[in-house]
């Protein structure tokens, strides 16, 4: 399966944010999406989400020799600031979107099961979302896509705001999920791209371009990203 990024051009007023990008993300990997600050990451998302309208260009499925349009239930949106229910606890909450995705749901755990795998404390299971901490509602937010299992999955710096222990354990979760999904990942900090994704894609000038690792070591890797954003390097 492929996500097909196909011309896509977004611009607001006078300025170009998306330039008739073009690109594939195949399931089975965790694309790491860079770019320096507005440089369109979160559009790029939006649109594929379709809570934006693209200008011109295609944004598509493939499936093996089908073609597909993108459904609501393609998609996992997890923001980096989480929008959550508030009136509800965390076991409403779960048991609310159990019960109306329960027809996609393949293997269903209990919701303490559930709990379990995103490392919420039994005595914070009952309490108001409201009065959750801002990692516990992305915890919460990972949780729903876990469960709902979508195809693609936008991860739009969800891991920033976790202790590193929590946020450990949510990427060993990714990689173990990636085989039959499309996660692409957005973030600013260059070792979470580096150590978490298979692939690099950098969004610069409204173009998405793949970055080959060449054998380069961590470092050189890193550094050879850097001038790329900067512009310093060709990619």
């Amino acid at each position: 399966m492929k996500l097909v990024i196909d011309k896509v051009f977004k611009r607001f007023d006078d300025k170009v944010v998306i330039d008739e990008a073009e690109f594939a993300f195949e399931s089975g990997k965790i694309y790491g999406l860079l770019g320096r600050n507005g440089a369109g990451k979160t559009t790029l998302f939006n649109c594929i989400n379709e809570d934006l309208k693209q200008d011109s260009g295609e944004i598509y499925i493939v499936d093996g020799e089908e073609r597909k349009n993108i459904e609501t239930e393609n998609i996992g949106y997890i923001l980096s600031a989480p929008i959550v229910p508030d009136f509800l606890t965390g076991r409403e909450l779960l048991k609310f979107f159990i019960d109306i995705n329960k027809n996609r749901i393949k293997e269903r755990k209990t919701i303490d099961e559930y709990f379990d795998m995103v490392s919420i404390d039994v005595a914070d299971r009952d309490k108001l979302v409201k009065d959750y901490s801002h990692g516990m509602k992305n915890k919460i937010m990972m949780l729903l896509n876990f469960i709902s299992d979508p195809d693609i999955w936008l991860l739009d710096e969800p891991l920033t705001s976790l202790d590193v222990v929590v946020a450990d354990e949510m990427k060993k979760l990714l990689k173990s999920m990636k085989g039959n999904h499309i996660m692409i990942f957005s973030t600013h900090i260059m070792e979470l791209a580096t150590g978490l994704c298979d692939e690099i894609v950098l969004l610069k000038d409204g173009k998405l371009t793949h970055v080959d690792r060449n054998n380069l070591t961590e470092d050189e890797f890193e550094e050879y990203i850097i001038s790329a954003l900067k512009g310093e390097v060709d990619v």
